[in-house]
């Protein structure tokens, strides 16, 4: 609101001049709600908030009024584009903060703002509610009351306003007063009130906050990644979009729903990387795919050895066919051989000697990879062409996109190129592959990612992943940052997956996909517990992404199996398709995490028990967050353990759990109260 400008008196009459007719002009003098603090809003309204199809949106702002009038307060929302509002009223918390949520039903950009105006009626009740239960004269609030009406009737029409004048006879009428106030405090007649009345003096939040509202998927799902050249069943061979395909119902027996693909374009000859990141490979040796380009084409090309273009859209049909999408990496770098460096020159840095600059992270040298210089004078046409990559796979039928170290290219870029794209396909999702600075991890989620990559892999101890997932769910990164845990990649294998072995790996699943509604597994090294790691790094020895293995596809393992039932299990419990609804459970024993997770709307709840000592058995008292979860305190409840297939019956908050890790180190329970 616009200061009041200030008065002026004189010497000679003691008397304020009278301010200027235009003065008040712009100041809303009978509007007295005051509105502040909404959330939730991201960088105050400069990003858009995230929710995804039937997410609700749970609003609290500050409104209040001077003096004691009483106030109601709304939530107006709408789809980006439509004329109406809809709204939804607000409740009381305390201290002058009010709530309400709103739940979108489909994708795209939805805006959303607060209002508040004083509620004569109410005040009104209010008063003859006091007065008449202290036995005074209230004729004349009364006559005030039915005046009121009267007013709010001329607004109605039909059915509505002859009962509204119907009320206001009835106010004036003396005759029966304890029928009269009873009729004039009732439910029917204030929400019929509330209905007409008059907003012309009401205060809005400006301007309105903007929520993006994203599919399903972006919410829930469930990731395998693998390399299409390491599909063939013969030794040696170089993988394609056929053999690949034919294991596609092998992960769909898995449960998982999104199949990540490394690059597929043309792998650079310039520079190629041998072995384990050799600089210089040796005959045969197939390079790392994020070299991406050569004299065979770019980032619109296929790898030769992988297919052709309709080997490409069979393998995503037949993926659709089992119920899963593609996720395609797109890796914003080239080779040295990339047709870009001889088209486009001005899109990267050149040095003194005359050659490309190539990628650094000193010490680590990339010389079979050129970033893009995002400086370049021709940064609109880099931009354009850059979109025109994403746009083309689109095209092709790929719905997923996991971007690789966007953090290396320019933030403006990202935010343009993504909102360019998700304004004309709000279906398709962005993932950011950014293990950097938190800052920048969340700026990045702020620009428009749909999800990000995060760092459960280095949380290691249950104080660390409880500080960790309150700061994800519980703080303002809730409105912006969607996690999805990854326990390897192909550039990570941590020390506890190396030298806890399968119960590591079983605990780590677990956590990753029951604390996370997105997560993901580096696939095959995953499910064969392959965990030798290269001498004094965190990184696999013999990594895939400098050679073609040779993986037995029809071996079954412990893992698996668990990777299957956990899967169904997420599919099957609503509990598990939201990150932001975890509880965290009171346990005696620092070695042991324990949490809950409730779906509000279906009631159905989920308790995990996991034992993060993958060497030894831990055991421990722990207290079932039961008031949290709205169970009855003096009522027992069923667990029904969904790893084990176990039952049983607790009592009470206090309760016993021991996790032999080389058993089971977890408990998945599914709690029943009758």
């Amino acid at each position: 609101m616009n200061a009041m400008p200030a008065t002026k008196t004189t010497k000679s009459t003691n008397k304020i001049k009278k301010l200027p007719s235009n003065s008040l002009n712009n100041i809303k003098g009978k509007q007295r709600v005051i509105i502040a603090n909404v959330d939730p809003q991201v960088n105050n309204s400069l990003f858009p908030v995230k929710r995804s199809v039937g997410e609700a949106v749970q609003v609290t702002a500050d409104i209040f009024a001077d003096s004691h009038d009483k106030i109601q307060s709304f939530v107006q929302f709408r789809k980006e584009g439509d004329e109406e509002w809809q709204e939804v009223p607000m409740n009381p918390l305390m201290n002058d903060q009010w709530t309400a949520t709103f739940i979108p039903e489909f994708t795209g950009f939805y805006e959303y703002t607060v209002s508040g105006y004083i509620d004569h009626y109410a005040t009104w009740q209010y008063g003859l509610r006091k007065k008449y239960e202290a036995d005074q004269d209230i004729s004349l609030e009364m006559l005030i009351g039915a005046d009121m009406i009267e007013n709010i009737a001329k607004r109605a029409d039909g059915q509505d306003q002859q009962q509204l004048n119907d009320v206001a006879d009835r106010l004036q009428n003396t005759d029966d007063v304890e029928g009269a106030v009873a009729m004039a405090l009732s439910d029917d007649v204030t929400k019929l009130v509330s209905e007409y009345y008059d907003r012309s003096n009401a205060s809005y939040y400006a301007p309105a906050i903007s929520v993006e509202v994203e599919r399903k998927k972006a919410l829930f799902s469930s990731w395998y990644e693998f390399f299409p050249r390491s599909t063939s069943r013969e030794r040696g061979k170089h993988g394609n979009f056929q053999t690949a395909s034919a294991i596609l119902p092998r992960v769909a027996e898995m449960g998982f729903d999104v199949v990540y693909l490394p690059p597929i374009h043309p792998i650079g000859k310039k520079h190629r990387k041998g072995l384990n990141n050799a600089l210089t490979a040796n005959p045969g040796d197939p390079g790392s795919c994020w070299a991406i380009g050569s004299n065979e084409g770019g980032h619109k090309a296929i790898h030769p050895e992988l297919g052709t273009l309709e080997d490409f859209k069979n393998f995503i049909q037949t993926a659709d066919e089992l119920n899963m999408e593609v996720a395609l990496d797109i890796a914003f770098q080239c080779a040295p051989d990339h047709p870009y460096v001889e088209e486009h020159p001005q899109w990267f840095k050149w040095r003194p000697d005359g050659t490309v600059q190539y990628a650094e992270n000193p010490p680590k040298k990339y010389q079979d990879i050129l970033p893009i210089n995002f400086e370049t004078e021709d940064w609109q046409n880099l931009w354009q062409e850059l979109k025109s990559v994403i746009e083309y796979w689109i095209d092709k039928g790929v719905t997923i996109f996991r971007i690789d170290n966007p953090h290396t290219k320019s933030f403006r870029f990202w935010q343009w190129c993504i909102k360019e794209i998700r304004t004309k396909n709000p279906e398709i999702i962005f993932l950011a592959e950014a293990f950097t600075r938190p800052r920048i991890m969340e700026w990045l989620a702020k620009t428009g990612f749909n999800q990000s990559y995060t760092y459960f892999t280095w949380r290691q101890n249950p104080n660390e992943l409880r500080e960790y997932m309150l700061e994800l769910t519980q703080g303002p990164m809730r409105n912006y940052f969607r996690p999805n845990f990854w326990p390897n990649t192909p550039d990570i294998l941590t020390p506890d997956l190396v030298h806890g072995g399968e119960p590591a790996h079983i605990m780590r699943l677990i956590l990753a996909a029951t604390l996370s509604s997105n997560y993901g597994l580096y696939g095959p090294v995953y499910e064969f517990v392959v965990n030798t790691p290269y001498p004094g790094k965190e990184e696999y020895l013999d990594s895939e992404k400098y050679e073609i293995k040779h993986w037995d596809w029809e071996a079954e393992t412990r893992i698996r199996e668990i990777i299957t039932i956990i899967n169904r299990v997420r599919r099957d419990n609503p509990a598990l398709q939201s990150t932001a609804n975890v509880i965290f459970a009171e346990v005696q024993n620092d070695q042991i995490l324990a949490y809950a997770k409730k779906d509000v709307s279906t009631g159905n709840t989920m308790f995990m028990v996991v034992n993060m000592d993958p060497y030894h058995t831990q055991s421990a008292h722990l207290k079932m967050p039961m008031y949290e979860l709205g169970m009855n305190i003096d009522q027992p409840y069923r667990l029904e353990d969904q790893i084990s297939g176990a039952h049983y019956t607790w009592h009470g908050e206090w309760n016993y759990v021991e996790l032999n890790p080389y058993q089971i180190p977890v408990h998945v329970f599914k709690v029943v109260q009758d």
